[in-house]
């Protein structure tokens, strides 16, 4: 019998030490990580990160495009968001670009994901940026990128996200809980 308990209680000591082992390397993992030069390396394994929402089309002045964005952001930073409404440092979202197609395979209406058109990173990392947040851009096969002129993004995403940095209000999930927590930056910014 004892024999038996010290097998069951030395099981649920690994257990707890290989779910705490888990979360190290969940948490090293999608940490922003930089070159000596001050390059953030491309953030790989994005795609298993916790997906926000897609658009179709969005952009900065009325012609548009026909493109989709999927958002991404660290599982870390999206459970430390559920509970308070804030992003936590080191919180990185990844914005990817995909080309729409129409007709293909058995598509007769509508439009579908296609080919990979870019990939943009928003970072908050106040230890490493002035203003607390910045944003990167990489090209076809870059495995690092230097941050953007601040006038490409950051103004932009100062004067327009709901919440912080973020665009929450483009984030049907996630603007019920910036509400819950009144972190919302002011209300036109979360008109739906």
């Amino acid at each position: 019998m004892k024999l038996r308990a010290l097998l069951v209680f030395s099981l649920l000591v690994f257990a707890g030490a290989a779910v705490r082992s888990s979360g190290r390397k969940e948490a090293g993992a999608t940490l922003p990580r930089y070159t000596a030069n001050g390059q953030l390396l491309f953030p790989e394994g994005y795609r298993e990160w916790i997906y926000l929402s897609s658009g179709l089309g969005m952009s900065y002045s009325k012609a548009g495009g026909d493109q989709f964005t999927n958002v991404f952001v660290t599982p870390a930073a999206y459970r430390e968001f559920l509970s308070s409404g804030r992003w936590p440092e080191k919180t990185m979202f990844v914005v990817e670009e995909r080309e729409s197609a129409s007709e293909g395979s058995i598509n007769k209406a509508g439009h579908y994901q296609a080919a990979l058109a870019g990939l943009g990173v928003e970072v908050k990392d106040s230890a490493r940026f002035p203003e607390t947040w910045a944003y990167f851009t990489f090209r076809a096969e870059a495995t690092s990128a230097s941050p953007v002129a601040k006038t490409a993004c950051w103004h932009c995403h100062e004067d327009h996200a709901a919440v912080e940095h973020s665009f929450v209000q483009f984030y049907p999930t996630l603007l019920p809980i910036a509400r819950k927590f009144g972190t919302l930056k002011d209300a036109t910014a979360a008109r739906p």
